[in-house]
């Protein structure tokens, strides 16, 4: 057997285990879950999640846009074969000129900046609907019931009132209901 089809075997033995682990437990809760926690570490925590996860994409938006500048500063966006050497990456030809350390550090720096910027906007938002909705709830004549609306669990619902799943439960009557 080859090195690449050993290679490609192991791989997909150790890749395919992980197919059946599930993303995500209910049986190690969050920290972030607990009420002992304060607000404002949960939205720091929203934020750095949105500023992380923004960085691909805003990176590949910077990109674009320098090799965008550098395509009209070198040759004025000029389609000919020599002058696609400075075009953004699917129209480049081969020879290609790669950018300068100084360019690569300001697309990294406009990349982050932008991140910081989604991520401040993000934060801006939650805090603007967290705002309003707690005006609206006060606005509410005294005594209103508040109804939380929250998605189903995956445990039975005989389970959720602390019958157990074994136990036949008696059927409701329209009283009840």
């Amino acid at each position: 057997m080859s090195t690449g089809k050993k290679f490609a075997l192991l791989l997909i033995l150790t890749m395919v285990p992980v197919l059946w682990v599930p993303a995500q437990t209910d049986d190690m809760p969050s920290i972030f879950e607990s009420p002992n926690v304060p607000q404002w570490v949960k939205d720091l925590r929203r934020w750095e999640i949105v500023a992380f996860g923004s960085i691909p994409f805003t990176m590949l938006t910077a990109t674009f846009a320098m090799d965008m500048y550098r395509w009209q500063d070198a040759n004025g966006m000029d389609f000919s074969e020599e002058g696609r050497r400075y075009a953004p990456w699917p129209m480049k030809s081969t020879g290609a000129i790669v950018m300068k350390s100084k360019e690569q550090e300001t697309v990294f720096v406009i990349a982050a900046g932008l991140s910081v910027g989604i991520a401040m906007a993000d934060l801006v938002i939650t805090q603007i609907k967290r705002y309003q909705a707690r005006k609206k709830a006060e606005a509410l004549p005294v005594g209103t019931v508040i109804i939380t609306r929250k998605p189903w669990s995956e445990e039975t619902p005989e389970a959720q009132d602390g019958i157990d799943a074994d136990d036949e439960a008696a059927p409701l009557t329209p009283e009840q209901r």
